[in-house]
């Protein structure tokens, strides 16, 4: 493997992880709360709201259906106005994180409603209060799914990186782009596929030994 090739690699994988970590971050703090409203506003819930329910729920579903590169170029301006480029990993990461929030946010939903009614029934019927509901019994009851679901968004995520390339974000997915499709570089474009085949697998074998392990201690313990 030639040295160019080896830059190359080393500086698209830099900018993919970059792109991601930040875009997952930011996304989980707007999904979170997202995906927490959305559980607690439900019929018979904590705090049953069924209008800002359904408002919500379309808001995000409206998101949702956007297909990813429509979604990315439709935020370029606001890329823009936030970090003054619409350029490069930094500028793709606003995009990234606000189209990736709503995905999230269904996946913390799904989640929590794994969790048995009958625990949050009994935490309402001696008074508690819906914040400590939240924090005590619906996101610890949880928790081994959502860092699945966490799991699955970083690998969505990652994939719309290779996607943002095609727009001029960096990392790998412009870089099999410019250098592997557009001057036929087969050895770029093996290289990439590899690096992000390993990557998402990486990932995916954190994702699942972080939860195999909360449950392990949660049945040691309990």
């Amino acid at each position: 493997m030639s040295e160019d090739l080896i830059e190359l690699l080393a500086t698209g994988l830099g900018e993919t992880l970059y792109m991601v970590a930040l875009s997952t971050c930011i996304a989980l703090i707007l999904g979170m709360p997202l995906g927490i409203i959305l559980v607690i506003t439900d019929k018979g819930h904590v705090l049953e709201a069924p209008k800002i329910n359904r408002v919500l729920s379309t808001v995000i579903n409206i998101v949702r259906s956007f297909p990813s590169i429509i979604l990315i170029v439709v935020l370029l301006p606001l890329a823009r106005f936030i970090v003054g480029t619409t350029l490069g990993a930094t500028a793709a990461i606003v995009p990234l994180a606000i189209g990736s929030a709503p995905f999230l946010a269904r996946i913390i939903e799904n989640c929590l409603k794994e969790v048995s009614f009958g625990k949050i029934e009994a935490a309402m019927a001696i008074g508690a209060h819906p914040f400590t509901i939240i924090t005590k019994v619906l996101i610890p009851e949880a928790l081994p799914a959502l860092v699945r679901g966490v799991t699955l968004a970083v690998i969505t995520i990652t994939g719309f990186t290779a996607v943002a390339g095609a727009i001029g974000a960096g990392g790998l997915g412009s870089l099999a782009i410019r250098f592997g499709y557009m001057r036929f570089r087969d050895d770029i474009m093996l290289a990439t596929v590899v690096i992000l085949v390993l990557l998402v697998q990486g990932v995916q074998w954190g994702g699942d030994s972080l939860a195999n392990y909360i449950n392990r201690k949660r049945y040691k313990f309990d």
